[in-house]
């Protein structure tokens, strides 16, 4: 399905980006997994699916990184075909851990810059380098992950995965002309991943929930580009369908 191409996943080494790294291996894919985080456990497991992988440990608040990890991509496999945005902090209140502030007591350095520098900064960053590589071929997708939220203490978190909406539709128009297609896709809803408590592990979906949405959206045509899609019926479709 994927066979040889070349993916990019940001905040790989854990949680839904590892999921996804994991179902793009399945599908034949070549990954660069990227991470600030140790990902020696996720390259193994990519390895054990017999796909070729590339670590490279960035930040994606930090330009000269996210730059850097993408000319290694396209350096060691000769192009990038897929980017998956989806490092990101998020407040993961379902899974019963303490709420954020409200933004009356909200901390500006974390609460505010920190989530909107990685959630919004870091999709913008990663859009910017892996075009400088796609547009060369004319071809290319970049899956932004989006999600709701909702309550007190969600503000920051909500604003930077609605701009993330704005932005992709945005940066699809300007990039239709090089045939690259940009599309924002949510998991599908709260997913409690290997980092969550086992209280909200035994009542929640795990990653396997989101299923193959993230290998079916690497393949859409331009015709969807620029919107927010969904997984329904085994079909990748705009979520207002």
């Amino acid at each position: 399905m994927m066979d040889g191409q070349v993916v990019v996943v940001t905040g790989a080494a854990r949680g839904i980006g590892r999921y996804i790294t994991h179902t793009f291996a399945k599908a034949g894919a070549n990954l660069v997994v990227a991470d600030v985080d140790s990902l020696d456990k996720v390259v193994g497991e990519v390895k054990e699916m017999e796909a070729e992988v590339l670590p490279v440990t960035a930040d994606v608040r930090d330009e000269s990184q996210v730059a850097a990890l993408m000319d290694q991509a396209a350096s060691h496999f000769g192009r990038i075909d897929v980017l998956v945005n989806n490092a990101g902090i998020v407040p993961h209140f379902a899974w019963g851990v303490p709420r954020w502030p409200r933004v009356r007591d909200a901390d500006k350095a974390f609460f505010w810059d920190k989530v909107l520098a990685t959630n919004l900064g870091g999709t913008f960053l990663g859009t910017k380098h892996a075009l400088r590589h796609m547009e060369e071929r004319r071809s290319g997708h970049i899956i932004n992950l989006y999600g709701g939220g909702s309550g007190s203490g969600a503000a920051a978190y909500v604003v930077s995965k609605e701009a993330i909406r704005v932005f992709t539709r945005f940066v699809a128009e300007e990039e239709r002309d090089h045939n690259i297609c940009i599309v924002a896709l949510s998991p599908g809803g709260a997913i409690a991943t290997e980092d969550a408590p086992e209280e909200a592990r035994r009542r929640m979906p795990g990653p396997e929930s989101s299923g193959e949405r993230w290998v079916l959206a690497a393949q859409v045509g331009m015709e969807l580009s620029g919107q927010l899609l969904d997984l329904k019926d085994g079909r990748i479709v705009p979520e207002s369908s």
